[in-house]
């Protein structure tokens, strides 16, 4: 069985924006007075703004209770990210990403984005491929993080396909357990180890044919 529609996660899968990430949170880390390691940053995979800060200022040692300040704390760390995400170039997509994209067009697959980032138009259209795109479903259109299956079956819904048509290409596992509870099948983008609850899983899109998604 071949999927009518691939739903593609933004941050680890098309563009690698994790660094952008870490760059911000080490910023306020170090306003804040302590060291944020990339050791330290595995932590955030995947969590949200937050639950982020929180861990972040665990690793600190400080606690903050008012709920104001921690807010204020977040936008600042979000509006570094933003200014470095600003800069990003075509450059940035990740290998063999754009000629796979092109591949499912040329075979009638559709295909969109479906990341819980409230910056994801800022990307695409700094990398340049928001057109290719049927459908994108980003952070301002729902409500529910994954593991939560809303993204993804929104997605489904905006392509007009069922969700049992659709595969799901994701880096982390949580974004693995949503495809899995929106009846999805979903190609894992990284470590077999990590990512082996996913129904294949490649290290990367290069070299990669339309037979990856026979089942």
């Amino acid at each position: 069985m071949r999927p009518k529609a691939c739903i593609f996660d933004l941050d680890g899968v098309i563009v690698d924006t994790a660094k952008y990430h870490y760059l911000a949170w080490k910023r306020l880390a170090n306003e804040l007075g302590f060291e944020f390691t990339e050791k330290d940053n595995e932590r955030l995979k995947g969590v949200s703004r937050m639950a982020s800060l929180e861990i972040l200022l665990s690793v600190g040692g400080l606690k903050i209770e008012d709920e104001k300040v921690k807010e204020e704390l977040a936008t600042k760390k979000n509006n570094w990210y933003v200014e470095y995400i600003s800069q990003m170039t075509k450059d940035e997509i990740l290998p063999g990403v754009e000629g796979f994209l092109r591949l499912l067009k040329d075979n009638g697959i559709k295909i969109a984005i479906g990341s819980a980032s409230k910056n994801t138009m800022t990307i695409l259209d700094r990398i340049g491929i928001k057109d290719i795109f049927d459908a994108i479903v980003d952070g301002t259109k729902i409500t529910k993080a994954k593991p939560d299956p809303e993204v993804f079956l929104k997605a489904a819904e905006e392509l007009k396909v069922m969700p049992g048509d659709c595969c799901v290409f994701e880096d982390a596992v949580a974004g693995i357990e949503a495809a899995k509870k929106a009846g999805m099948k979903v190609i894992g983008v990284g470590d077999p180890k990590i990512l082996k609850d996913a129904d294949k899983v490649i290290q990367s899109f290069l070299n990669q044919g339309i037979e990856l998604l026979n089942f």
